[in-house]
């Protein structure tokens, strides 16, 4: 049901913080801990973790957890502890859809894919550390997963963590065969920081930012094209609004997911399996 469905939403069955964990277990089986994931989240029990911790009053763009690393997780699913006030929806959007209404440019721009870069820090500056990225302060464990990820890597002399990592665009659905826009570009770009971006941009040079994003040659990549491509899955997707309870199963190939601006305090977990 949920590869013909891409997304199925569960309301009414009176799940609660206490029954949440069977019913994951139930629906993920292989929960997965968030291993190179780029998100500030803080992990609440067995491979659950928070939403994203951005301020309320910013919407996250649409994209595929972790899409720009070599594994991904195939499924999520999403927990309502608490409703906000107003807003907070969680949109989703079909990425079959997504990839046909982007401008073919564009999509001739990325068809060699892109590349990413992170600048993880030791424990002070902007962005995430390495250790929290990892969940590990063993930098044997850390490299041990970037071989195996053929990502270029080093190691900096104030201890930070360089990575680099070509990845492609698009990927295919493995039941479906069905090609989706599948990079999360927008987000490692420094364009896509919104308001923020000038005051990032005083701050450091661009290869020292926490991470971003060219063309697979190492070229920029236009604003123009981010705003597109924000804004084209923004306008397609179906917003998904909570209520305490409710669960939201995706497939986290076929559907992409974001966050609409919300106001009080929303508390939804996320768990993941391959």
């Amino acid at each position: 049901m949920l590869t013909e469905e891409k997304a199925l939403t569960f309301r009414g069955f009176g799940i609660t913080p206490d029954t949440h964990g069977r019913i994951a277990d139930a629906l993920l089986p292989r929960r997965l801990a968030y291993m190179h994931g780029n998100s500030p989240r803080t992990k609440v029990g067995e491979n659950v973790y928070t939403s994203t911790e951005y301020p309320a009053e910013l919407t996250i763009s649409m994209h595929n957890e972790m899409s720009y690393s070599h594994t991904w997780p195939s499924r999520l699913l999403f927990y309502c502890v608490q409703a906000p006030i107003t807003g907070g929806a969680t949109p989703v959007v079909d990425g079959e859809a997504w990839l046909a209404a982007l401008h073919p440019n564009i999509q001739g721009d990325f068809a060699t894919g892109v590349r990413y870069t992170q600048n993880l820090h030791n424990g002070y500056g902007l962005g995430k550390s390495w250790q929290d990225t990892f969940e590990t302060d063993d930098r044997t464990v850390v490299e041990r997963f970037l071989a195996d990820s053929k990502a270029d890597w080093k190691w900096k002399n104030d201890g930070t963590l360089w990575i680099s990592q070509l990845r492609p665009a698009t990927t295919r659905h493995p039941v479906t065969g069905t090609e989706v826009w599948f990079n999360q570009a927008d987000q490692f770009h420094i364009s896509g920081l919104g308001e923020q971006a000038d005051d990032i941009a005083d701050l450091l040079p661009e290869a020292d930012m926490p991470q971003s994003v060219s063309f697979a040659d190492g070229s920029p990549i236009p604003a123009e094209h981010i705003r597109h491509i924000q804004e084209t899955g923004l306008a397609l997707a179906i917003d998904v609004d909570w209520e305490p309870g409710d669960l939201l199963l995706i497939d986290n190939v076929l559907v992409a997911h974001g966050r609409r601006p919300f106001t009080g305090h929303r508390r939804i977990l996320v768990a993941m399996s391959d």
